[in-house]
């Protein structure tokens, strides 16, 4: 999930209960939600390394303790700044060292679960087990949560002024309930998506979409609507998609628009297959389509800088589970496009220039070279 929602999980798991427990639970409990993200970091070292190591080691269920420890001691030095400044807490409370560790883990495993429901996938056995696993049930920004936990953690304020205006003692550790309202509305929305989810494959198997059967079949979420869901097909020589409607039980799919034909290997494609980009990409990927685009720049490159009439292509890697058709209606003047040009302008579209069809002259993803 996108940061917003990891930060707000984080200070409802704070404010849930372990802020009885010790001073400093939603700090730490809020910072530890996010922490496993701290993986962006190797992006600096270029977009192909940055997709090698993003939900990598610090998505894993042996990172959290460490992760916890981390966010424990950044939190000791707060509380030492705080004390050097003598500004005591507004309530008066204990510090319990292992309460807050004990926070900033099952904050870290809130992570991981918010990850694991959308369709990138996390591998949380690393480095024991490299397989990506995904629930498939929620975008990757879902609206739903965001109501959900500002409804938690904004309505307790609002309320404690109307308290004050009247004169009201003042409740300490107020929003303890609404905070649980907000993480089991999260839980509920989990599962009733597990059950739209599981209604599309259904569909979607009954309604023979491809014309030949199909190998293997997954369906992925939109925000918001938990009726409506994209769903991907495989055959032995083609890709198909499809839009489902749980509520209607439709299933629509334009043989023209929403399918491609797998192409032919060649030997650029080999060679682009063996490089970094190539490598971290199948790694990562579960549905990768790579293409022989022929002599198309890179967005934003004019092309590799070689001498006159010496021959290249483009081989170009994407994932199909990306290739939403709506996002093609998002950017201005666009209506929805092909398969094939949904699956060109996603944000994970990697790109390898390759020359005399045996050696690479350049590796991009999502329009950033990798130096």
């Amino acid at each position: 999930m996108e940061p917003v929602t990891h930060f707000l999980t984080g200070a409802c798991i704070g404010r849930a209960g372990l802020n009885r427990r010790t001073a400093y639970a939603t700090l730490a409990a809020t910072l530890a939600a996010e922490a496993p993200d701290i993986d962006i970091l190797w992006s600096f070292r270029g977009p192909v390394e940055g997709l090698a190591h993003h939900r990598g080691i610090t998505h894993t269920l042996i990172a959290a303790p460490f992760l916890a420890l981390i966010v424990t001691g950044i939190v000791w030095l707060v509380d030492r700044f705080l004390r050097a400044r003598r500004r005591p807490m507004i309530i008066p409370q204990p510090v319990s060292w292992l309460w807050i560790w004990l926070s900033a883990v099952i904050a870290h495993l809130s992570h991981l679960a918010l990850d694991w429901t959308n369709n990138y996938g996390i591998r949380p056995f690393f480095p024991f087990n490299a397989h990506w696993y995904s629930g498939d049930l929620v975008f990757i920004a879902e609206p739903v949560l965001w109501g959900l936990f500002a409804i938690a953690l904004v309505l307790p304020s609002l309320l404690g002024l109307a308290d004050r205006e009247m004169g009201a003692r003042k409740t300490p550790f107020r929003g303890r309930g609404w905070a649980i309202f907000a993480l089991t509305g999260m839980v509920v929305v989990w599962c009733w998506r597990w059950a739209e989810h599981a209604d599309a494959l259904n569909l979607v198997a009954a309604a023979q979409v491809t014309p030949t059967p199909a190998r293997r079949i997954a369906i992925e979420p939109y925000p918001v609507n938990p009726f409506r869901w994209h769903a991907l097909l495989e055959t032995d020589t083609t890709w198909q998609t499809a839009e489902v409607d749980t509520h209607t039980g439709q299933v629509d799919s334009d043989p023209g628009i929403n399918s491609l034909l797998k192409p032919v290997p060649s030997p650029a494609t080999e060679v682009a297959r063996h490089t970094r980009l190539g490598q971290v990409y199948l790694d990562w990927s579960q549905w990768p389509v790579i293409r022989d685009v022929g002599t198309v720049a890179v967005p934003r490159s004019s092309g590799p800088d070689l001498p006159a009439l010496r021959p290249w292509t483009t081989v170009q890697f994407s994932d199909l589970r990306f290739a939403y058709p709506f996002l093609d209606t998002l950017r201005p003047g666009r209506t929805n496009q092909s398969l094939s040009h949904s699956l060109s302008n996603t944000g994970l579209t990697g790109w390898v220039y390759v020359i005399d069809g045996k050696e690479e002259a350049g590796q991009f993803l999502g329009g950033r070279e990798q130096k």
